[in-house]
C-alpha cells in the first residue's frame, strides 16, 4: 500500500474513532517508572481496570521491591480483575527485575533529561518489554512522539487493510506517526484502545464495527474471515497436540509388550564373531608346529656336538711332539689352578676363562696345525740360548 492510501485510511479511523467514542481524560502527572508500569497493566485490557489494579499494587505491597520479589501467582491473584491476569503480572515482574537490575534503582526520572534514543535503547534491551508498553512509556513519560498498539488494535489495523500480516507480525504500522501528529497523539491513542478493547470483550460489538465499515468497506468480512482462520488454526494446532500426545502413548504401549529380542539377537552374533577368530587348531597340527620349532635347535645341538667330536678326533689322530704335549698338559692345571685361586684380579680372571673357553669350543684341525710350528719355534729358541757360545 502506497503511503497516501495508507495516510487517508487513518485519517478516516481517526474521524471515525471521534464520534463513536469519548477522549479518556488527562493522565496524572506520574515518574517514569510508574508510567512504565501502567503500560504493563494497560496493554489488552480496559483503562478502568488497569487503573484498579495499579491502585492495588500500590496499597497492597509497601514499595515496587516488594512487588518485584513477590511471585506470579500472588501478583495474579492481585491483578484478577484484568482480562489475562497472569500475563499481566508476568510482564510487569519482569520489567520491575530488568529495571533493577540496569539501573540498580527504581528512580528513572534522570532519562527524561538524557537524549530519548539513549533512554529507548535501554528499555528496548530489557526482555518483558512490548511495543505497546515501550510506545506508552515513550509517550506519556519520555514525551515521544508514539502511538501504543496492542493485540486488538492492530487487529482493527488488519481488519481496514491499514497494515498487512507481516508489519503486523512485527507490531508496527509505518507511518502511523506521520500521518496522526504528535498534538492529537495522545488522544488517537486513547481512542483506538477504548474501541480495540470493545472488540476484544465482545467481537460483535456493534460500535466497534460501524467504526471499521466506515473505514473501508467489507472490515467487518474481514474480521469474521479472520476470526474463521485463526479459530481453525487453533483447532488444528489441538488435533495436531493430541495426535502426537496418542502416538507416543501408544509407541510406550508397544515398547513395553515387545520383548527386548533385537539386543539378545545382537548379543549372540557378537559372541559368535568374537569366539570364531579365537578357535585354537588341532592338537596334531600344534604338536608338528612344535616339533618344527624345536628340530632347529636339535640340529643346531647336533651340528656343535658333531663339530666337537671331530675336533677331538683329529687333535688326537695329528702326531704331537713329547715337548708340546707335555706343554699342554702343564697348561692345563695352571688354568684351573687361575680358576681356582679367589684372590686374583676379576680381570684376569675373566680374560683367561674366555682364552680357555675359546680354545675349547672352536679348536680346528687347521689352528692345531698352526700351533705347532710355534712349539718348535719356541724349543729352537731355547735350544739357542743353552748353546754355549
Amino acid at each position: 500500500m502506497s503511503a497516501s492510501n495508507r495516510a487517508s485510511l487513518i485519517g478516516k479511523l481517526h474521524t471515525s474513532l471521534k464520534k463513536s467514542y469519548k477522549p479518556l481524560p488527562a493522565q496524572p502527572t506520574r515518574p517514569l517508572l510508574e508510567h512504565l508500569l501502567y503500560g504493563s497493566l494497560l496493554q489488552d485490557a480496559p483503562a478502568d481496570l488497569a487503573d484498579e489494579g495499579m491502585a492495588k499494587c500500590e496499597q497492597e505491597f509497601f514499595d515496587w521491591n516488594e512487588v518485584r520479589v513477590t511471585s506470579i501467582t500472588e501478583l495474579t491473584q492481585v491483578l484478577s480483575r484484568l482480562p489475562e491476569a497472569a500475563k499481566a503480572a508476568a510482564r510487569l515482574k519482569s520489567n520491575l527485575q530488568a529495571i533493577f537490575e540496569e539501573f540498580y534503582t527504581f528512580d528513572l526520572d534522570h532519562l527524561k533529561k538524557e537524549n530519548l534514543g539513549k533512554a529507548v535503547g535501554k528499555f528496548e534491551k530489557m526482555p518483558g518489554m512490548t511495543p505497546f508498553v515501550l510506545n506508552y512509556t515513550v509517550q506519556h513519560g519520555l514525551g515521544g512522539h508514539a502511538i501504543p498498539i496492542d493485540y486488538a488494535a492492530m487487529v482493527i489495523m488488519l481488519a481496514t487493510e491499514i497494515a498487512s500480516q507481516p508489519e503486523a507480525m512485527a507490531g508496527k504500522v509505518p507511518g502511523l506517526e506521520r500521518a496522526i501528529p504528535k498534538s492529537k497523539g495522545i488522544e488517537f491513542a486513547g481512542l483506538l484502545h477504548q474501541c480495540a478493547s470493545a472488540l476484544s470483550k465482545n467481537m460483535k460489538d456493534k460500535t466497534a464495527r460501524d467504526v471499521l465499515d466506515s473505514v473501508a468497506k467489507g472490515s467487518s468480512g474481514r474480521l469474521d474471515e479472520w476470526l474463521a482462520s485463526k479459530k481453525a488454526a487453533r483447532k488444528r494446532v489441538v488435533k495436531r497436540k493430541t495426535e502426537e500426545k496418542a502416538a507416543a502413548v501408544e509407541a510406550a504401549k508397544v515398547a513395553e509388550n515387545e520383548p527386548p529380542v533385537t539386543k539378545k539377537k545382537s548379543s549372540k552374533k557378537a559372541a559368535v564373531a568374537k569366539v570364531e577368530p579365537v578357535a585354537k587348531p588341532p592338537a596334531a597340527a600344534a604338536a608338528a608346529e612344535s616339533e618344527k620349532k624345536s628340530s632347529p635347535t636339535k640340529k643346531s645341538t647336533s651340528k656343535t656336538v658333531s663339530k666337537t667330536a671331530e675336533d677331538t678326533k683329529s687333535a688326537d689322530a695329528t702326531p704331537a711332539k713329547p715337548k708340546s704335549a707335555k706343554k699342554s698338559v702343564a697348561k692345563k692345571p695352571t688354568v684351573k689352578k687361575a680358576a681356582a685361586k679367589t684372590d686374583s684380579s676379576p680381570a684376569k680372571k675373566t680374560s683367561k676363562k674366555k682364552s680357555v673357553k675359546k680354545s675349547a669350543t672352536t679348536s680346528t684341525p687347521a689352528a692345531s696345525s698352526k700351533k705347532k710350528p710355534s712349539s718348535k719355534k719356541s724349543d729352537n729358541r731355547k735350544l739357542t740360548k743353552s748353546k754355549p757360545r
